[in-house]
């Protein structure tokens, strides 16, 4: 009777496993329909979601790949091939010298320097990023010039004369460059590769217009006017004036850096020692966030999760050396500040860039004659010493397909 119980728990068992087997296959097979049904689905919604969410540049601008990122295609090392053999270098105009000083980022040592045209401001990489240029705007003189650097050998070529160039931007499709004309509150089209004059536009209400960022489809540029306590809207299609939004009466707005999502510019002021924040498409304020004194240069992390804001340490246009100079972190998301990055012993951190790996942000020291290098990890700064009162300086080569100006606006 025994063996006989064996038996039939044997074929019990049996029975039970193939049923188990059986049943299992039909799951297995279930489970992978299932999956492939639902990456169908999923590859559906964000297709969807894709093309609900396309960007309709302006004719000759590259595609925004990411409309939640436009900052995307400048993240971590993302070089173009545009780029491929340049020099790691740091470029630092020094506006009461005269010349440029070359650091070279992985020693942060000085390794170079060259005479430029009079009172160089900044360092400008092209749209193509084939050439570095210097825009020496000559203060108080008439004979401002850009000088063009070759990123691949370091080297200055000859000068090209051009009218005041505070600063320069780029078309979003690369046609033309446009030299910012401060002391003439102009802005002027000029061929991108040769500068030969195309068109002016005159911005009369821009006291002082110095910099700009564009709207995420290329249609606008927002600029600020430092003198006038306002930023003025210009149509990049038209080229024509939209109009003006005056932030703060005795304001000065400077640097100015649209949202990785472009729906919002941030713009530094440095007499309100803080950021405001404006709506670009209905062009009104709305918002603004305190940061440090002297509120001046603006750029984004490679991750487009924060923005380094760097805060000159005075509200005066030519302050003192060692003043409270420091660099904020506003996050994006919240915004919010999230850290505050002093300088041991003061200092004046003005305008630059984010290096290639996002572990570096080069700014220099307008009233210290330095320029420092701060960890974005830990916010402790390295000081490396240049010329009389630096500027504009680049970071080069920077990730992105294109650059929009200043010192790497990168797209």
């Amino acid at each position: 009777m025994q063996r006989g119980g064996d038996v039939v728990a044997d074929i019990t068992r049996f029975v039970v496993l193939s049923l188990i087997q059986e049943l299992a296959v039909k799951f297995e097979r279930f489970g992978r329909l299932a999956s492939h049904i639902g990456a169908a689905l999923i590859g559906v919604c964000v297709t969807t979601a894709a093309v609900a969410q396309t960007v309709t540049t302006v004719p000759g601008m590259p595609p925004v790949t990411n409309p939640g990122n436009m900052y995307s295609n400048a993240g971590y090392n993302n070089f173009s091939p545009a780029v491929a053999g340049a020099l790691q270098r740091i470029y630092v105009p020094n506006l009461r010298s005269n010349d440029v000083y070359v650091i070279d980022p992985t020693t942060f040592q000085v390794v170079g320097k060259f005479p430029v045209g009079r009172s160089p401001q900044h360092v400008v990489p092209s749209w193509d990023l084939q050439t570095l240029w210097v825009t020496n705007n000559a203060e108080g003189h008439n004979d401002g010039s850009l000088t063009p650097i070759d990123p691949k050998t370091g080297k200055p070529g000859k000068e090209v004369m051009v009218d005041d160039p505070y600063n320069m931007y780029f078309t979003p499709n690369g046609k033309e460059a446009i030299v910012v004309a401060e002391a003439h509150a102009r802005l002027d089209f000029r061929d991108a590769h040769t500068m030969a004059l195309k068109s002016a536009l005159q911005v009369p209400e821009c006291k002082g217009i110095n910099h700009a960022d564009f709207s995420i489809d290329g249609k606008y540029a927002i600029f600020t006017c430092e003198f006038g306590g306002k930023v003025a809207k210009i149509d990049m299609v038209n080229q024509k004036v939209v109009g003006y939004l005056e932030l703060h009466k005795g304001g000065m707005p400077q640097d100015i850096r649209v949202s990785p999502d472009g729906k919002v510019f941030y713009v530094a002021d440095m007499m309100a020692n803080g950021v405001y924040l404006v709506d670009g498409d209905s062009f009104k304020q709305i918002g603004f966030i305190k940061t440090g004194i002297g509120t001046h240069g603006m750029y984004p992390s490679r991750d487009a999760t924060k923005l380094y804001v760097a805060n000159r340490g005075s509200n005066k246009v030519h302050g003192p050396r060692n003043g409270p100079g420091s660099v904020s972190v506003i996050d994006f998301a919240t915004r919010k500040v999230v850290a505050n990055w002093p300088i041991p012993g003061g200092g004046s951190p003005d305008m630059g860039n984010v290096t290639a790996d996002g572990k570096w942000l080069w700014l220099s020291g307008r009233f210290d004659d330095v320029v420092y290098a701060f960890d974005t990890a830990t916010g402790k700064v390295k000081i490396i010493k240049v010329g009389m009162e630096p500027h504009g300086l680049a970071v080069w080569p920077q990730p992105g397909r294109y650059s929009l100006g200043h010192t790497g606006i990168m797209r």
